[in-house]
């Protein structure tokens, strides 16, 4: 039991390439795309830890049979 490697590695992935895109469109003066960029990213990543927390709370309700 425990948290699958891969939504490890798709959020660590997620993340590097925000922070990669946020820098480059950062540095050529687009700022507001980066903001947004990083806004997308974080929702992105909000949905992901979002359903790993409702396949928790589904767990823990059939461990204690609750329904």
């Amino acid at each position: 039991m425990g948290i699958d490697v891969d939504i490890i590695f798709k959020i660590a992935g997620v993340g590097l390439v925000v922070a990669f895109l946020h820098t480059i469109l950062d540095q050529v003066g687009k700022k507001e795309y980066a903001q947004w960029v990083t806004l997308f990213g974080f929702l992105y990543i909000l949905f992901i830890v979002a359903t790993v927390v409702e396949e928790l709370f589904d767990k823990i309700k059939s461990v204690f049979l609750f329904q």
